[in-house]
C-alpha cells in the first residue's frame, strides 16, 4: 500500500486540492462529488501531453483547471446541454504513448508456434512514424477512418498509432469475423485504407485472410488501398486483393521517413470506433474520443492497476474486443506490453503460463472463462512455472465465479492481486475495477472506478444498497469517455435508446449487479437475460456459478423458456450444458445438477428441463449469446447470427424434443 500510485494520488489531492481523503473510499466519494477537481488531479498526476487550443479565448488560466460544464448529471454529451469535458484542451492520442523513443522495451510479440519479436520504444516511434508518412502521403487527413482487419502483432499497433497521429480514427477487427461480420462494421464508417494480414494460426490451423479480404474490399468502395502484412508467408499472392500492397512496400524504406508529426486536436476529438456485439441488429458503430479515453485509461491502469515504467503488462485479447485498445494505452505509462496471438491453450495446454514464466509478465489478463477452462484442465501453475514476478491477474469478459477465486489463489499464486473487472465498449473501461489498496473478497468485484458514480436500481430507479439485492448496474454522473456519439445517428436518437431511456439521468449499462456489504459488486449476468420463473429474477451467472463446479461439465447456458402462448406468461428454466469428451448426460447426472443448485443457490435457481449440447454459441468477443439460443428456442428469427463466432452451433438449439414437454 505504501508503494502504491494511488497512495501517492491521495497525498496529492490532499496537499494540492485540499481533499479530505484518507483512504479509497474517502478518494472515490471525493471522485464523484467533485469532479472539477478530480479529473485535473488525474490530468496532472498522470503527466497527460496537451496545449492551449487555439481560438479558446482564454486568459491566464492552465487548459486543466477549467474541466467543462454539464458535469452534474447524466446525460449524452451535447454541445450545448450536455457534458463537455475539457474545451481549452488541445491534445494528439498517439503522442500520449509514443512519449520516450528509449530503448526500453515497448513490444514483446508471442504466437502460437513460438515466434517472439521485441520492438523497443524507440523502434516502436521510428516505425510508427514510416507508417504516418506513408497515409500522409496517401492523402489521410483528420476524421478519416483507417480500419485493421489483423491479429494481435505489433504492425496493429503501429497502424494504429501512425493513423491517429495524424487525427484518422482507427477501428479495428480480428481474423476470427467472417466477411459479413466485417462488412456490416467497417461498411458503416467507410473506411479509405485497411491493413489486413495474408493469415493467421489458431489452435495448431493455419487460417487464411485474402479470400476474405478480397470480398471485404470489393463489397465496401471507399477503400482504396489495402495494405498487406505478411504473416504466414513472406510473399503472398496478391492478384485478387483490389489496390493491395505489401507492408514494406507501401510504407518504403527506413531513409523515407519524414519524421513523427503529431496533430493536437480538440478532447473529444475521434480516435476510435468500436461495436457492439449486433446480436440484435446492424452493429452500432460507438465513436470514442481521443482525450476521454487516454485519460480514463490512465487512471485506471495507474490507479486501479497500480501499473509503473517497469511492469510486464499481457491481456490475452484479439483486436475486436475492446480490452486491445485498453492494453495498447499502457504504452502512456512507458511499460511494457506483451502481446499474444492464438489460441489460449495452444501449442500446450499451459502456453499462457509458459509465457508468463519466460516473459516475467507481473499483470497478466485473461478471461473468467479461460480461468475456469484451466481449472478444468488441472493446471497448477503455482507448482509448474515460476510466477515469482506476477503481481495482479485481470479478469473480465463474464463474471468471475467463486469457485475461480480459489483457483487462481490456491493453484496459481497465493498472495496474487485477483481483478475482477467489468466495463465495456460502451465506455471503453471499467465500472467496477481493481483497487490495490484493500481486500479482494471472493465472488466480488473490488470497487467502483473512481469518477464513476455507479449505483444500482430497482424497477422504480431508487438506489439499492449493500444487502439491498440486485438491479440494474447504472451511472449517475458523466464520465470522460463516454462515446461523444454514435456513427449515422445525428440527432442521437440511437445513442439516448440506448443508455438513457429506462432511467432518466442515469446510464443503464445493461448488467444485473449487486452492491455488497464491502461496498464492491458482484455481476449476475446480463439484465436483457435475466431469468424471471414465477416472478422472481435470477441471473443467469448465478447459475453457471454453481453448475460450472461440477467436473463433468465444460461450460452451461441458461434461458427462460415461455409456458403458454399468452401474454405475460411464465416462464420455465432450461439448462444446456456441454459435457466433457465422451461423457453423455443421464438422470444421475440430472439429479446432482439440480442438487447443486437447490442446495448452493435456491429452488428457484433449479432448471426444469436440462438438455445436453455439443456446442455453445459465443459472440466474438467470447461472451455466451443467452439471447440467440432464447430466439432459436421460440422459434424467433437471429437477426445477426454474422455477431458470432460459431453460429453454426444455433442448430443445435433448433426443434429440440426434449423443450416440446
Amino acid at each position: 500500500m505504501a508503494r502504491a500510485n494511488v497512495t501517492a494520488f491521495i497525498a496529492t489531492a490532499r496537499r494540492e486540492y485540499g481533499a479530505d481523503v484518507a483512504d479509497y473510499r474517502s478518494l472515490y466519494r471525493w471522485s464523484i462529488t467533485s469532479p472539477e477537481q478530480f479529473w485535473p488531479a488525474v490530468w496532472r498526476f498522470c503527466g497527460v501531453i496537451a496545449a492551449e487550443r487555439e481560438g479558446a479565448g482564454r486568459t491566464g488560466r492552465k487548459l486543466w483547471d477549467e474541466v467543462g460544464v454539464g458535469l452534474d448529471r447524466m446525460a449524452p454529451p451535447d454541445p450545448v446541454h450536455g457534458p463537455s469535458w475539457f474545451p481549452g484542451a488541445s491534445l494528439n492520442f498517439a503522442e500520449n504513448l509514443l512519449r520516450q523513443g528509449d530503448t526500453h522495451p515497448a513490444l514483446v510479440a508471442w504466437n502460437e508456434s513460438g515466434a517472439r519479436r521485441e520492438l523497443s520504444y524507440r523502434a516502436l516511434h521510428e516505425a510508427t512514424a514510416r507508417v504516418a508518412t506513408a497515409l500522409r502521403a496517401a492523402g489521410i487527413r483528420p476524421g478519416d477512418r483507417v480500419a485493421g482487419f489483423m491479429p494481435n502483432i505489433p504492425e496493429t499497433v503501429i497502424a494504429m498509432l501512425a493513423a491517429t497521429s495524424l487525427g484518422a480514427i482507427w477501428s479495428s477487427c480480428s481474423p476470427d469475423f467472417g466477411t459479413a461480420g466485417v462488412v456490416d462494421r467497417f461498411g458503416q464508417i467507410a473506411p479509405r485504407i485497411l491493413f489486413c494480414a495474408d493469415g493467421c494460426r489458431y489452435g495448431g490451423k493455419e487460417i487464411d485472410c485474402l479470400g476474405r479480404v478480397a470480398d471485404i474490399t470489393r463489397r465496401i468502395p471507399a477503400i482504396e488501398h489495402v495494405v498487406v502484412v505478411p504473416y504466414l508467408a513472406e510473399r503472398p499472392p496478391m492478384q485478387r486483393i483490389p489496390g493491395g500492397v505489401l507492408w514494406d512496400e507501401w510504407v518504403g524504406p527506413p531513409e523515407r521517413e519524414a519524421g513523427l508529426r503529431f496533430e493536437r486536436l480538440p478532447f473529444n476529438h475521434p480516435v476510435y470506433i468500436l461495436y457492439s456485439s449486433g446480436t440484435t441488429g446492424l452493429p452500432k458503430c460507438m465513436v470514442h474520443g481521443a482525450g476521454g479515453t487516454l485519460l480514463q485509461h490512465q487512471k485506471e491502469h495507474v490507479l486501479h492497476v497500480d501499473l509503473k515504467q517497469e511492469d510486464r503488462l499481457c491481456y490475452v485479447t484479439t483486436c475486436g474486443w475492446m480490452m486491445w485498445n485498453w492494453l495498447v494505452s499502457a504504452l502512456a505509462v512507458h511499460a511494457t506490453l506483451v502481446l499474444y496471438d492464438g489460441a489460449p491453450f495452444a501449442p500446450r495446454p499451459d502456453a499462457l503460463w509458459t509465457l508468463v514464466d519466460e516473459e516475467q509478465v507481473t499483470v497478466f489478463g485473461t478471461s473468467a472463462k479461460y480461468l475456469a477452462l484451466a481449472e478444468k484442465e488441472g493446471l497448477a501453475p503455482a507448482r509448474t512455472h515460476d510466477l515469482s514476478t506476477l503481481r495482479t491477474i485481470l479478469s473480465t469478459g463474464s463474471p468471475l465465479a467463486g469457485h475461480s477465486y480459489d483457483y487462481v489463489y490456491h493453484r496459481i499464486k497465493p498472495d496474487v492481486h485477483l481483478c475482477n473487472i467489468t466495463g465495456g465498449t460502451e465506455s471503453i473501461s471499467c465500472f467496477a475495477i481493481g483497487n490495490p489498496s484493500e481486500p479482494v473478497w471472493r465472488g466480488e468485484l473490488q470497487a467502483p472506478g473512481l469518477g464513476m458514480a455507479v449505483q444500482v436500481f430497482d424497477p422504480r430507479g431508487a438506489p439499492l444498497v449493500g444487502g439491498g439485492g440486485a438491479g440494474e448496474l447504472v451511472c449517475t454522473r458523466p464520465f470522460p469517455s463516454m462515446p461523444v456519439a454514435f456513427w449515422n445517428d445525428a440527432d442521437g436518437a440511437k445513442y439516448r435508446a440506448a443508455y438513457f431511456e429506462r432511467f432518466p439521468g442515469a446510464w443503464r449499462h445493461g448488467d444485473w449487479a449487486e452492491v455488497t456489504a464491502h461496498g464492491g459488486l458482484i455481476i449476475h449476468g446480463r439484465s436483457d437475460a435475466t431469468l424471471n420463473p414465477g416472478g422472481v429474477r435470477i441471473g443467469t451467472a448465478e447459475i453457471y456459478r454453481q453448475v460450472d463446479t461440477l467436473p463433468e461439465v465444460l461450460e452451461s447456458l441458461a434461458i427462460g423458456q415461455r409456458i403458454g402462448a399468452a401474454a405475460g406468461a411464465d416462464e420455465r428454466i432450461v439448462l444446456f450444458v456441454r459435457l466433457r469428451d465422451a461423457l453423455a448426460l443421464d438422470d444421475a447426472l440430472r439429479e446432482r445438477i439440480r442438487r447443486c443448485l437447490r442446495d448452493n443457490a435456491s429452488p428457484h435457481h433449479v432448471p426444469h428441463k436440462i438438455v445436453q449440447v455439443a456446442d455453445i454459441p459465443r459472440t466474438i468477443s467470447g461472451k455466451i449469446s443467452e439471447l440467440a439460443v432464447r430466439a432459436v428456442v421460440h422459434g424467433l428469427p437471429v437477426e445477426n447470427r454474422e455477431a458470432l463466432a460459431n453460429p453454426q452451433a444455433l442448430d443445435l438449439y433448433r426443434d429440440l424434443a426434449d423443450l416440446r414437454t
